[in-house]
């Protein structure tokens, strides 16, 4: 069993070929989704990046494990206490030990761990390679060490090759020689000059009018500086702006693609593409002027929440030896059932021959991926508490967002969106559909009653999180930021997060 496992930060699925994207951003993913399944429904339990990534290689909710924040106590995983043996419970059961104890070889092509002091997240790994920047790395500089893993390692029989590259995460630094393949595509067609002109007016870190997060200064990167980010804009007065933006994402999603069919080509150099299971998924996705954040992952909504997973399984998803699909033969097989990402982790564990624990959230649907059927969950509910503190229910064809903290975004405690006719989440229906929300807070209260009933810590990490002053990206900001607010004509908007937040501004 060899598997390649290609986690690309920050990739939203709509911006993906093989999902429907006007733009050609991801011609080698595309290749491996017309012979695989590509799963429509993908979510991560936990956004964004440190909550997400723990959250799949434990196999369990932040609820939890005890990892919700960027930082402060959420940031670490709950002491196990007196019964930690010799060997944690994390040790036991995370996905690579699982994966392990069937015979496979784990290794790691990430600056993950080191970048977020993700120590845990290194349990069962034979093998780290960390490319050394903290996750500023490109992939033409994170390639090079996964090829020579793969040069060394492909023709063995048992191997799980984890491999990160970053490059759609903002900001956006795909080097100027790669040019500007959208220079002339049009854009998204929903970010109108009038919804920017809404925007402008608004309020919140990565907003229209300011993009880098509490100002519309430049980076300052103390190492690379802004010019390391030439396609990351800083303040969206104008639609050329915009384009940029999207510019400088598509970029990056083509810049990670063509990595990818590198590491392709260097599988079919060694002869054995063909039995290799190749899985590419992400995080989260990348807030791109839905709901007013312009660059970054700062939600539970559908757009940071909603992960693409495509995966080609010989034997399973495309026959030794049968023709190529999708936009390179065919259309592929499309999963559009709600999962969460641990979901398919157990299934790669019951795949593999391994037995998924008892003490994981992730349910497997081994049994019907084989049997190309859909097997999924009634409704989902997602979390985010590193920007803003919110939880929200995925059920039918609606994503219910309830608010704790607003990250200084100015959100209602509820919104409500049909995701079917308002993909980019510009119409909340919670003030007209009040029957819809109270349907989603009575699942949100039902998960959260089972969640604590199965825990084995008393503490929802959230209300740490608010117990603490809030989200850590955003917290001991606020004084500041109502300074910046009244010099930029939205006083209004400094006095309604004052009065929202009054002992966090100080």
């Amino acid at each position: 069993m060899r598997i390649l496992y290609l986690d690309i930060d920050s990739l939203r699925p709509d911006h993906l070929g093989c999902y429907g994207y006007h733009r050609k951003t991801s011609p080698n993913i595309d290749r491996v989704a017309g012979e695989g399944v590509r799963f429509d429904n993908l979510y991560v339990t936990d956004a964004p990046c440190l909550p997400s990534r723990t959250a799949l290689w434990s196999g369990r909710f932040g609820i939890h494990t005890g990892v919700v924040n960027h930082g402060g106590v959420a940031a670490e995983p709950f002491n196990q206490g007196p019964d930690r043996g010799f060997r944690s419970r994390l040790g036991a059961t995370n996905w690579m030990t699982c994966l392990r104890e069937r015979g496979l070889k784990t290794a790691t092509v990430s600056p993950f761990g080191e970048r977020h002091s993700a120590w845990h997240w290194y349990a069962g790994f034979s093998e780290i390679h960390n490319t050394g920047k903290c996750g500023i790395e490109r992939a033409d500089e994170v390639a090079p060490v996964a090829l020579d893993w793969i040069k060394r390692n492909a023709r063995d029989e048992n191997w799980f090759l984890h491999v990160n590259f970053w490059d759609p995460h903002t900001g956006y630094r795909t080097p100027a020689s790669f040019g500007d393949p959208f220079a002339a595509d049009p854009l998204p067609a929903w970010l109108t000059e009038e919804v920017r002109q809404q925007h402008w007016k608004g309020v919140g870190p990565h907003s229209a009018r300011e993009i880098p997060g509490f100002s519309d200064e430049p980076y300052n990167d103390p190492e690379l500086g802004y010019d390391s980010y030439p396609r990351q804009p800083w303040k969206a007065d104008s639609m050329a702006v915009v384009r940029q933006m999207f510019d400088g994402y598509d970029t990056a999603i083509l810049f990670a693609d063509h990595y990818v069919g590198q590491l392709l080509n260097a599988l079919a150099d060694q002869n054995v593409l063909d039995d290799t299971v190749i899985v590419i998924s992400s995080d989260h996705g990348e807030n791109l002027g839905e709901l007013n954040v312009y660059g970054d992952h700062q939600t539970a909504d559908q757009i940071t929440t909603r992960v693409p997973l495509i995966v080609r399984w010989p034997g399973i998803t495309k026959q030794r030896g049968a023709k190529s699909g999708g936009p390179s033969g065919g259309p592929g097989r499309v999963d559009s059932a709600l999962h969460y990402h641990f979901d398919f982790a157990a299934t790669m564990i019951e795949l593999t021959g391994g037995e998924v624990p008892a003490i994981w959230d992730g349910r497997s649907f081994a049994d019907a991926f084989k049997a190309q059927r859909e097997q999924g969950r009634d409704f989902l509910v997602v979390s985010q508490n590193a920007w803003s503190c919110q939880r929200s229910v995925r059920f039918e064809d609606y994503l219910a967002i309830r608010t704790y903290h607003d990250g200084y975004r100015g959100y209602p405690e509820s919104m409500l969106f049909d995701l079917k006719r308002d993909p980019h989440e510009q119409h909340d229906l919670a003030p007209a559909r009040p029957d819809l929300m109270a349907r989603a807070m009575s699942m949100l209260s039902g998960w959260h009653a089972e969640m604590m009933r199965t825990a084995t810590h008393p503490t929802d990490p959230m209300w740490t999180v608010l117990s603490e002053g809030g989200p850590a990206q955003t917290r001991g900001t606020l004084k500041a930021y109502c300074d910046w607010l009244r010099k930029t004509d939205r006083g209004h908007w400094a006095d309604f997060l004052i009065a929202r937040h009054p002992t966090e501004y100080m």
